[in-house]
């Protein structure tokens, strides 16, 4: 029994509800739609999201464009640094450099070949080597006093000088002056980037 009286109560209520419930929505609104901020949105608001959507996208696209070219501008460096590194210890050990004790470059054969007179010898040095890949070596004493730069002939004049991207390795050498006297010195090879590269 007194189940009974509260599912008639509870039954009651519900029905109650119901019909007020009812009468809202059948009951007009003076109210109109426009000054409803119930469930409506702006309009602007809309168009703020869009355009900071799109300002950020385009900001990084640009942040990504500028690391994208800043790696490519030192991928040359990055790439071909061990070449060059390589290079300079071929250059270390080649016979037209070498002095007449073991492990030592000789002075009077860098004299020569980097002398004016030096020209067929220089072709013939830098012959041996790919014209893919333009470089010049530079040979110095520890101290300063002494200095060689040996250029290829098979590029054109002033191209080894201009802004070119390069990339430079040295390694340590021994340099005989005269019979003796003998000096540190570093031999670097400078390479450049071609338009192929």
């Amino acid at each position: 029994m007194v189940v009974s009286l509260y599912i008639n109560k509870a039954g009651s209520l519900l029905i109650n509800n119901l019909l007020a419930t009812g009468r809202k929505f059948g009951k007009k609104s003076d109210i109109s739609i426009l000054r409803d901020e119930r469930g409506i949105l702006e309009p602007h608001s809309d168009l703020l999201a869009t355009a900071l959507a799109v300002i950020g996208f385009v900001v990084l696209a640009a942040l990504l464009s500028r690391a994208y070219m800043g790696y490519e501008d030192r991928s040359f460096a990055l790439e071909n640094y061990e070449s060059a590194s390589l290079l300079a210890g071929t250059l270390a050990e080649a016979p037209a450099l070498r002095a007449e004790s073991p492990d030592m470059l000789s002075a009077s054969a860098l004299d020569k070949l980097s002398g004016p007179g030096g020209q067929d010898e220089r072709m013939k040095f830098f012959a041996a080597f790919s014209g893919n890949y333009p470089f010049l070596v530079e040979i110095r004493t520890g101290d300063g006093r002494w200095q060689w730069l040996l250029d290829p002939e098979i590029v054109e004049p002033g191209y080894l000088i201009g802004k070119q991207e390069k990339v430079a390795a040295s390694v340590p050498v021994v340099i005989e002056l005269n019979p003796a006297e003998s000096v540190p010195g570093t031999l670097t090879v400078v390479l450049y980037k071609t338009p192929w590269m």
